[in-house]
């Protein structure tokens, strides 16, 4: 991928597992495995690349509403791949995070987590991380309650809070923001995603369904990523200005 700008942050809603599986007429848990499949396919590419960091939504707090059965093999597929990628990810450099409220799950399973990041803690390669009973909405209100605690013991004044207070409390706090959101399976919505954090993220849908997204789909996102002018309020003159790009035709000097 010469001449193409890779993003340093790649946050991905995997869509279309169960739909996959039900194109195939097998069930939905089936699918969910497949995803995993795509999931360690997608870090590996990642990595080969150069990200600086993947932030996968694997399961959002509104996902409790599915049936209780799926919501069952769900839990223990997670866990099944916390035990088998662990060492993988280590080997490979991968720092693996998980964030949301992990409160919900059970102590076995928030164990096996606390575990993983742990061991992977030391990493420095690609840092992966995995948004489990995670919302935006909730993201942003567990950051603004921090801040109330320090505006209560007297540390801030509520006068002067800002973008950046809020910013420090947030789960992905010490990671820059995603460059590139991708969705798979043809919805075109966030569905609640990193929300104070996707301000100014290029979005790239497909109608593509999860299991199926493979490195060929991540470097045709990452090529469209790379077209883009990214203006963060600017002219596209001032950004091409400040790379000594041509304006209106002139070189610029």
């Amino acid at each position: 991928m010469e001449n193409t700008t890779i993003p340093r942050h790649i946050a991905i809603v995997l869509d279309g597992n169960g739909r996959w599986a039900k194109a195939r007429k097998r069930p939905r848990l089936w699918g969910h495995k497949k995803g995993v499949e795509a999931v360690r396919n997608i870090v590996k590419g990642c990595s080969v690349l150069n990200v600086e960091c993947l932030t996968i939504f694997a399961f959002s707090s509104e996902n409790w509403k599915r049936p209780d059965d799926e919501i069952k093999h769900l839990m223990g597929l997670f866990m099944m791949a916390l035990e088998r990628e662990a060492k993988s990810l280590a080997k490979n450099n991968v720092r693996l995070r998980i964030i949301g409220d992990v409160s919900e799950f059970s102590e076995k399973l928030q164990k096996k987590i606390k575990e993983v990041e742990k061991l992977t803690s030391k990493s420095t390669g690609l840092n992966l991380t995995v948004a489990a009973n995670y919302g935006g909405r909730w993201d942003v209100t567990q950051s603004v309650k921090q801040l109330l605690k320090q505006v209560e013991s007297g540390e801030l004044n509520a006068d002067d809070l800002t973008e950046d207070d809020i910013s420090s409390f947030v789960s992905t706090q010490g990671f820059p923001d995603p460059d590139l959101f991708i969705r798979t399976g043809g919805d075109k919505r966030i569905s609640n995603f990193l929300l104070w954090q996707m301000a100014y993220t290029e979005l790239y849908f497909t109608d593509v369904l999860w299991p199926d997204f493979d490195r060929a789909e991540l470097h045709k996102a990452i090529e469209d990523f790379s077209s883009r002018q990214r203006r963060f309020g600017k002219t596209g003159d001032q950004v091409r200005a400040e790379k000594g790009l041509p304006v209106d035709g002139k070189p610029n000097e």
